[in-house]
């Protein structure tokens, strides 16, 4: 049988005493040490005054652009694309309106009866919201705008700026497919994509094939866009199988893939009026 063993308060006391010293003279307490073990466990980050777009974004430019994404009544394809090519170049040729058209198209293999427009606003905000004013007073523009939504099902669109390591989206000579790679990141990734995307950039010039690279800022967040042009299917197919024959470029995908949520891919044909053939 087990022997009690009963202790007075006095006893108790003592047996307490010296860890109770000690406690107190080490400023430990229970919540303490569980937040002391739980420390242990989290990552401690520097607070940073830098925004993402400040951190990744060109310097010595303004620019900002819009991508729009119009979905399109199958049977009203054509004449979307007419009265596309017929008002557009107006407002890129119009040296009051501070917008460049970059790239038209159409998505060939993907979201099928797509358009896709790509827009240069030189200035920045205040060049977007000039534009968006002078707009509302353009006759021309607004008929434009409420006969092409008789056209449409849905579109969408964000404002992106352009990575401070991809080439600038220049006009280039046709016939090229254009590619565009849309990747949905993980909140909290931008900063680390683009150290990747910094460094990997050089695997991808040989060719002439990167066109552009932008990242979102207002519309759906943490997206990235990245916009290639190819001769067609078989030299994307060798451009791309080129890469992976390069040292370091296995090593980017295998730091950027844990970061990716979803992706998509476009294959695009560019209108007549696209500055990007």
């Amino acid at each position: 049988m087990a022997t009690r063993v009963c202790e007075s308060p006095a006893l108790r006391r003592l047996l307490r005493g010296p860890c109770l010293a000690l406690s107190g003279a080490r400023g430990y307490s229970r919540d303490s040490e569980g937040s002391w073990f739980r420390s242990l466990f989290v990552h401690k980050v520097d607070p940073r005054t830098d925004a993402h777009s400040t951190l990744l974004s060109k310097k010595e430019t303004s620019n900002l652009y819009k991508i729009q994404f119009h979905n399109v009544k199958p049977e009203c394809l054509d004449a979307y694309n007419s009265l596309t090519e017929e008002v557009l170049p107006k407002l890129h040729s119009d040296t009051d309106y501070p917008c460049d058209l970059v790239g038209n198209w159409n998505t060939w293999y993907g979201e099928q009866d797509q358009a896709v427009h790509l827009w240069r606003f030189s200035g920045g905000y205040p060049a977007l919201m000039d534009c968006m004013n002078k707009l509302k007073q353009n006759k021309e523009y607004l008929e434009f705008r409420k006969e092409r939504s008789t056209m449409l099902l849905s579109r969408r669109n964000q404002l992106l700026l352009e990575f401070s390591f991809w080439n600038e989206p220049l006009p280039r000579v046709g016939p090229n497919l254009y590619e565009l790679r849309t990747y949905k990141l993980k909140p909290g990734t931008m900063i680390e994509w683009g150290n990747n995307w910094a460094r990997a950039i050089k695997y991808r010039q040989k060719n002439q094939e990167a066109v552009g690279g932008f990242f979102s800022q207002i519309g759906e967040l943490y997206v990235v866009h990245h916009l290639w042009a190819y001769k067609d299917l078989q030299s994307r197919e060798e451009t791309r199988n080129a890469a992976w024959r390069k040292r370091g470029w296995d090593e980017n995908v295998y730091y950027t893939v844990p970061l990716v949520r979803n992706m998509e891919s476009r294959i695009m044909i560019p209108l007549k009026i696209s500055p990007l053939q």
